[in-house]
């Protein structure tokens, strides 16, 4: 049997975890200690989104990237959408234990905002440290990959909150299931 429309049930629990791996997702593109972008086998040149390495044989020349006006711009951003997805987890909790639409709108919004703060950070490091690269060629990582992870799931969850709302009949159990084949 096929239902109409979400699955609340489903939702209840299943958009929050997809939150909670938006925000594992952000922590590690934050913390890591390499990842953002790497020269060819990162044999003279990596980087993360704090700092630079530079070298050849073992030999590593580390420099701070947070002297840019651009890598502080890309570490605020990405720091206030973690701090913001954290505060639209707490939110999507609340609103999905107590059915409460004002809040999964909320929640939505939070998530939108977020979206836009971390696609600001994700394009603006690749456009500005393209100017320090020299020669050879270069590869945007895993730590990079894993903030545009948490950039997509929170693009998606805020499309789920966005839709949640329309289903209130069902989601407080008024309205009777829906079924779109029955057998006989």
């Amino acid at each position: 049997m096929f239902r109409c429309g979400i699955a609340y049930p489903r939702c209840r629990w299943i958009v929050p975890l997809l939150l909670v791996f938006a925000i594992i997702f952000d922590i590690i593109a934050i913390a890591a200690k390499s990842g953002w972008v790497e020269d060819e086998d990162a044999k003279s040149h990596y980087a993360n989104m704090w700092n630079e390495w530079r070298g050849r044989g073992g030999n590593w020349d580390s420099k701070s990237l947070m002297e840019y006006s651009w890598a502080q711009a890309v570490a605020a951003l990405m720091i206030i959408g973690l701090i913001l997805l954290i505060i639209a987890f707490i939110v999507a909790v609340v609103a999905m234990c107590r059915v409460d639409t004002g809040a999964m709108i909320a929640t939505a919004v939070f998530l939108a905002i977020v979206v836009i703060f971390q696609i600001i950070a994700l394009i603006i490091y690749p456009v500005n440290f393209n100017e320090r690269i020299f020669e050879g060629q270069y590869y945007y990582t895993w730590a990079y990959g894993f903030g545009w992870g948490a950039t997509i799931l929170s693009l998606g969850c805020s499309i789920l909150f966005c839709c949640l709302p329309k289903y209130e009949a069902e989601l407080n159990g008024d309205e009777k299931i829906k079924y779109i084949y029955q057998s006989q």
